[in-house]
């Protein structure tokens, strides 16, 4: 019986927030009745402003939690107004821009006109310290700090250990069963990153951190809503939980004066510098890696397997250059994978870098408009966020020939600059990627040179409220081991 009084609470207070939430929307509506609200002003780029008050967000909303994806919102856009058009989402006005020009003008900024911004909800689970979220000056400051933890150094000690812990996954999969590539590629990164950024290795924790990790990814493009229950209040509470944990891993250290070789080790090092990183600079950007280094690194893993499936003489010619590199291990008496040996995986880069054009699993580049500007005529005022399309870059038929066409060879020739933007361009390009393209290559290598497989459900559907492109399917593949 209580749980029924409970319930039926639970609807009553729901109903009344719909209710005001209408009442809300109608007192907009009416004191802004002119249509006028919604016509572009002379010289500003197309596009609608839609209802007063909420614009276009529930337009945006249900793009989120469509099987097409998020991107389908911008798609739509793009073919009814062209390749720069304005929309009203969150309560702010955004701009998507579709060119390289754009591209170049916007991410070679030294901070000038544009700064990186998320929308709120994306800003308050990554964390306002945050690298993704800093202003430029921040950003800078950061980025000086986190840049020699991905030195070439480091990337030759990580690849022997990352690809021993695959071959490890890898002895655990048995003959003829079906693997989901999403699943396994998400377990692998977040034990990879756990390890290689606070030397946790125990396995429950590690699993909690990737549940965690999960609950943020999934409350990304969520309303900001702090009621208990929904999807943006179960994502902060699981960055409160990684934060938390965190926080504890520095106390023990300090109180301790214990020593271990990994990413936050370095930071606290460096503490003794004039300006060395707070704990919340600290908790807020190793979060983010390893958001970065477990999900987006998963996806792109997923892609590149159902891709390479689907390409049956892309993979025969893969495994042509991964069986040469896997005897020369062999004669030289070695086990494990080497930096050099990434540096000889020519055409494997190139299958990763195709994948990566075709999936875009980041679709857009956000930023703030600090000064009114201009771009190609149109104005763009102070206070708006433009957001460099990448995925429409990376389908261009003027950048790319049959750009729908799964083909790593147009990579043999240098690409039109900014026509690339898997891992953004500039002062803000990702601080991770060769560390994100040394874990596909290896994954890549095991995966080839140890099973056949075959794609079990061959669904394109994206999956619901994912900001990073990611396969619903979780792309399921059949696989029978190769005989040494």
């Amino acid at each position: 019986m209580s749980s029924l009084c409970f319930w039926c609470s639970a609807a009553a207070a729901t109903a009344t927030a719909v209710a005001l939430w209408i009442v809300v929307v109608f007192h907009f509506l009416l004191k802004n009745k002119s249509p006028s609200s919604r016509i572009s002003p002379a010289g500003t780029p197309p596009g609608s402003r839609g209802l007063p008050f909420i614009g276009e967000t529930l337009q945006f909303m249900a793009a989120v939690n469509c099987s097409s994806g998020v991107y389908d919102f911008v798609r739509i856009r793009c073919l009814r107004y062209g390749g720069c058009f304005k929309t009203r989402i969150f309560g702010e006005t955004h701009v998507f821009v579709s060119s390289t020009e754009w591209a170049k003008l916007i991410l070679n900024d030294g901070g000038g006109r544009f700064t990186k911004k998320y929308i709120k909800s994306i800003a308050e689970l990554v964390g306002h310290q945050s690298l993704l979220c800093a202003p430029h000056l921040h950003h800078k400051f950061l980025r000086s700090r986190l840049i020699n933890l991905f030195s070439s150094c480091f990337l030759a000690s990580f690849v022997p250990q990352f690809d021993r812990q695959i071959v490890e996954t890898f002895q655990r999969w048995e003959s003829g069963s079906t693997i989901f590539v999403l699943t396994e590629a998400l377990k692998i990164t977040c034990k990879a990153m756990c390890k290689m950024l606070i030397s946790l290795e125990e396995e429950n924790e590690v699993e909690t951190i990737q549940k965690d990790v999960a609950y943020i990814c999934a409350a990304m493009l969520a309303f900001p809503w702090r009621f208990p229950w929904t999807r943006f209040d179960t994502g902060l509470k699981a960055r409160r939980r990684i934060i938390k944990k965190l926080k504890s891993i520095i106390q023990e250290r300090r109180e301790l004066e214990l020593q271990y070789e990994d990413f936050l080790q370095q930071l606290l090092m460096e503490e003794d510098n004039e300006r060395p990183l707070s704990d919340m600079e600290i908790g807020d950007n190793i979060l983010t890696m390893l958001i970065a280094g477990q999900d987006t690194t998963a996806s792109a893993i997923t892609w590149i397997v159902k891709f390479l499936d689907e390409n049956q003489d892309v993979l025969q010619n893969l495994k042509e250059e991964q069986f040469k590199i896997l005897e020369k291990q062999r004669e030289e008496n070695r086990n494990f994978l080497t930096s050099e040996d990434l540096a000889n995986m020519s055409y494997a880069a190139k299958i990763v870098k195709e994948s990566l054009r075709l999936a875009s699993i980041v679709p857009w580049l956000p930023r703030l408009i600090l000064h009114d500007t201009e771009i190609q005529d149109y104005k763009i005022k102070k206070g708006w966020n433009v957001n460099i399309d990448v995925r429409s870059l990376h389908s261009d038929p003027s950048i790319y020939k049959d750009p729908i066409k799964f083909d790593p060879s147009r990579f043999d020739e240098e690409t039109k600059a900014f026509g690339f933007l898997a891992f953004g361009m500039g002062g803000r390009q990702c601080l991770g990627m060769n560390l994100a393209k040394a874990m596909m290559l290896v994954f890549l290598h095991r995966l080839v040179t140890s099973f056949r497989w075959k794609v079990m459900d061959c669904d394109s559907s994206i999956e619901k409220w994912a900001l990073f492109t990611k396969l619903k399917s979780g792309c399921p593949i059949l696989i029978t081991p190769i005989q040494s």
